[in-house]
């Protein structure tokens, strides 16, 4: 399990100065917010004094110190007499796709949680996520982990990055933003537009994204700004007692969500001889890797034409890979559908193994299916090799 469990706010590394002050805006925290049926399990909780587990899910920017450790240190300073859990889920580079599949280990196995919080706009746009892969993510997290605690609350957190600024500069909506407030408001959970609030105050001239946002990761001013509003709605769902909501879940939106995402352990494969299970892997050269993702159990191939199968029962399969500066090339499909290629080197791969997640089948039919997967011997002009680093295969049950 990759879970950090936090005993303290801040990493005992942390060099991040969270002092940095907001300017005053006329804008109102709340025009960026909906909080919908609110947070009435979790105020439930708190006004009684029972202990309390809050779980942060996300990629880089849910990861790193800024927002979240503020956060955390503000729930326990506003209600002291409650004893407050909170789990670390975040890892750089994932976005809605694992976080539907690795759901169930880093975060529900940890035990019965009370928050949710869930971020993946920014990666799911990063790494090209498509708009249907999208809403079968986010709509599977919020209907596994609803299955998982009827009364778990959960708000979608929807970041800022150069790509949303200029949607909303063109007047569109970031399609990441629609998939989130569509399912937010199907399932009546509240959601915060971070994206629209750092674009709108950056056209009134009120701060700038190169001097003073720096970047998608946010500088201390831009985690500064996250927590502020993170706090407001935190303020509102918790200060009145809201009617508990039916806790019976809708229909889907999509028939085809990844409710049931869940790893399968790569043993349970099977592979002709020129695939070899390393127990402890890690890498041979000097390229960084992430944390989770080194020292664990991968089952790799560097020969051609070697095949993997994996026999599953569910609507839909795919692989995590470690992809690297010697990613090669995949040819797969399931059951008798048409062979397709797909390359495991990223934009990213040159300098850095990177935890990359691969659909390789979805809305299949209900029931028994196999995957086959063989090694390609081309690969991709900067790549230094052919290599498929499997760390997890993914099954929607």
């Amino acid at each position: 399990m990759i879970t950090m469990l936090l005993g303290s706010a801040y990493p005992a590394n942390a060099q991040v100065n969270y002092s940095a002050g907001i300017r005053k805006s006329d804008l109102p925290l709340s025009d960026f917010y909906r909080a919908r049926n609110g947070l009435p399990h979790l105020y439930q909780k708190i006004k009684k004094h029972q202990n309390v587990t809050i779980a942060f899910l996300g990629g880089s920017i849910t990861y790193n110190p800024g927002w979240r450790p503020m956060v955390c240190d503000y729930l326990r300073e506003q209600y002291p007499a409650v004893k407050f859990h909170f789990i670390a889920a975040g890892i750089p580079s994932l976005g809605s796709l694992p976080h539907a599949f690795r759901l169930q280990q880093d975060v529900l196995d940890s035990g019965k949680v009370d928050l949710l919080f869930l971020e993946a706009a920014v990666n799911d746009r990063v790494n090209g996520t498509d708009s249907l892969t999208q809403l079968r993510g986010i709509e599977g997290i919020v209907r596994h982990a609803k299955r998982s605690n009827p009364d778990i609350d959960i708000i979608l957190m929807e970041f800022a990055d150069p790509y949303k600024n200029k949607d909303y500069d063109e007047a569109k909506i970031p399609v990441e933003i629609k998939n989130h407030e569509l399912v937010a408001a199907h399932y009546q959970i509240p959601s915060i537009n971070l994206a629209k609030e750092v674009h709108d105050k950056i056209a009134r001239r009120e701060f700038s994204w190169d001097k003073d946002f720096k970047d998608l990761h946010p500088s201390p001013f831009g985690q500064r700004l996250y927590f502020e509003n993170i706090k407001k709605l935190l303020a509102d769902c918790l200060k009145n007692n809201r009617p508990v909501p039916d806790i019976r879940l809708p229909s889907p939106l999509d028939a085809h969500n990844f409710s049931g995402g869940a790893y399968i352990d790569v043993a349970k494969a099977k592979y002709t001889s020129g695939w070899q299970l390393f127990t402890d892997w890690s890498p041979g050269d000097s390229a960084g890797t992430r944390e989770g993702f080194v020292h664990i159990p991968v089952l790799a191939n560097t020969m051609p034409d070697e095949e993997l199968t994996l026999t599953f029962n569910g609507t839909a399969v795919g692989i995590a890979v470690i992809s690297g500066p010697d990613a090669g090339i995949i040819s797969y499909h399931v059951d008798s559908n048409k062979e397709k290629t797909i390359d495991l080197f990223t934009e990213w791969s040159s300098g850095l193994h990177l935890p990359w997640y691969l659909l390789l089948g979805s809305a299949l039919p209900a029931g028994n299916h196999t995957l086959h997967i063989k090694m390609l011997k081309d690969h991709n002009n900067k790549s230094a090799g052919s290599v498929c680093r499997i760390v997890h295969l993914l099954v929607n049950k």
